[in-house]
């Protein structure tokens, strides 16, 4: 083939490859763009962080609130996509929050799924705590699960300390029982990076777990937890609340979710979970 044919050719193939390359390129980009879609686009986050993304790929999402959110106004909560809440309701022996009543009758009159939690406050008894949360939770039986809270209390100016491990475990493992006891619904465990590690790795694997991982993905954070729920960040935008709020997300698809309510278990562990009579069937 003569000089000027072979550079002609040469030619051509390195357009051809260009233009193969380009449109590689543009499949990768069109499928990242994808890959990072926001399921609920009218939900916001003011300081999102890049190690949470994928929290928002997953398509059943919720809240948690206080008196700390104000007035709410739960229907726009609803129509932007949330599928569950999970209200403040008390906290210690002593301590309801002041919008409890309020949230938890806005949530059911627009629809959105909700349950109670309690936060632990490690300088009361547990059988002290359980009968205040019995007192003033409201055992419906549409509701969702119970929560309950435990966080060790470092910013309190009444009970900074932290428990031995095995007193810990034994006040929540009563508090849980108890809730059982009076919701008839397997309660979850809500917990954070620092407790989970003192406390409850390699411990309590037959309740759903719900874990605060705002910085990195609950994999990197929780060893060897399977997290059925994940708050993933605290500076969340929700239509119908004012400022700040908390969003989560349920491991799951849609099917998984609708699993969940039907038996207040992590999907996952149904077989299990049901053989040992630990699931419930509505």
């Amino acid at each position: 083939m003569p000089l000027e044919s072979k550079l002609s050719s040469l030619a051509l193939r390195r357009v051809a490859w260009t233009k193969r390359l380009a449109a590689g390129l543009g499949l990768l980009l069109l499928g990242a763009c994808a890959g990072s879609s926001d399921f609920y686009p009218t939900k916001g986050d003011v300081k999102p962080h890049p190690g949470v993304a994928r929290a928002k790929r997953h398509p059943i999402q919720g809240i948690d609130v206080s008196k700390w959110q104000g007035p709410i106004d739960w229907t726009s909560v609803r129509t932007a996509g949330t599928q569950f809440a999970f209200i403040k309701a008390t906290e210690g022996g002593d301590h309801l929050d002041e919008r409890f009543r309020e949230n938890w009758n806005g949530a059911a009159r627009a629809g959105v799924p909700r349950g109670a939690y309690h936060f632990v406050f490690w300088c009361r008894s547990p059988e002290e705590q359980m009968a205040w949360f019995k007192r003033n939770v409201p055992n419906d039986p549409t509701a969702l699960p119970p929560v309950l809270d435990v966080e060790w209390n470092g910013h309190s100016a009444k009970c900074p300390k932290k428990l031995p491990k095995a007193q810990a475990l034994a006040m929540t493992q009563y508090m849980l029982r108890e809730m059982e006891a009076y919701t008839g619904k397997r309660p979850i465990i809500y917990t954070d990076i620092t407790f989970h590690r003192d406390v409850l790795e390699g411990e309590l694997p037959d309740y759903p777990h719900w874990v605060r991982s705002t910085a990195a993905e609950p994999e990197q954070r929780f060893a060897n937890r399977d997290w059925m729920l994940w708050q993933f960040t605290s500076t969340g935008r929700v239509p119908g609340v004012q400022g700040d709020v908390d969003r989560n997300a349920f491991y799951g698809t849609q099917a998984e979710w609708a699993s969940f309510l039907a038996t207040d278990c992590d999907p996952r562990h149904h077989r299990r979970l049901t053989a040992a009579g630990l699931c419930t069937e509505k």
